[in-house]
């Protein structure tokens, strides 16, 4: 399967790790009981593709109100394998025409050492706007289905079997357009497409099945 799309071009999109998260707040309030307090134990906040990214879009209007999404991702972390359609850091790349230019959103619900902090963040200088760039952007309303949906499509087609010889599976998911120009879901059954044992292809716009392959 050709999956050129599934890699943009750093000279299109600047890929930043970026340093917030996806609630615009979060709940520090503690309880103290009398003695020694333990330590809490702060959990990740998983989300899906569609939660995620509704959340970076509202950032990416705030920074421009033309931005438009040109690829969205997850990013392998140890604490879910992905499974559930869930991760708990996403990656977005807006791309503004009036601007001239893209940026890079990140939204994290990871407690990991090394994570971005959790919350949604734009960080970093903008990326160069081109003709690749305009070419790959799409319509946010056309996000239909969800990546829980997309991966439950997906074991039906194949990868079920792969999930069946390694319940650890880990699962990244990549949202593109394809040759066609459809909105696709990737369902990666690896960390990232170089190491994948499968992969399934869904119309993140209707649902349907479009292709699976190694």
């Amino acid at each position: 399967m050709n999956l050129y799309r599934l890699v943009i071009v750093s000279s299109v999109i600047g890929v930043a790790i970026l340093t917030a998260g996806c609630s615009s707040t979060e709940d520090k309030s503690t309880t103290e009981a009398p003695g020694a307090a333990k330590p809490q134990i702060k959990e990740p906040a998983l989300y899906t593709g569609q939660q995620a990214f509704n959340q970076m879009a509202g950032l990416a209007w705030k920074w421009s109100p033309d931005a438009r999404p040109a690829r969205v991702e997850s990013v392998v972390t140890s604490e879910t394998t992905g499974q559930d359609g869930k991760s708990t850091i996403w990656r977005g790349y807006f791309a503004s025409p009036s601007r001239r230019a893209t940026k890079t959103i990140i939204c994290s619900g990871s407690r990991e050492k090394d994570a971005p902090p959790f919350g949604t963040s734009t960080e970093g200088a903008d990326g160069p706007y081109n003709a690749e760039a305009a070419n790959l952007a799409f319509l946010g309303l056309l996000l239909k289905t969800d990546t829980d949906q997309a991966f439950a499509i997906a074991q039906q087609h194949g990868g079920n079997a792969i999930v069946k010889k390694n319940p650890q599976q880990p699962i990244t998911y990549v949202l593109l357009k394809d040759k066609k120009q459809n909105l696709v879901w990737y369902v990666i059954y690896g960390t990232s497409e170089k190491d994948r044992k499968g992969i399934g292809v869904i119309n993140a716009t209707t649902g349907a099945f479009i292709s699976a392959g190694k």
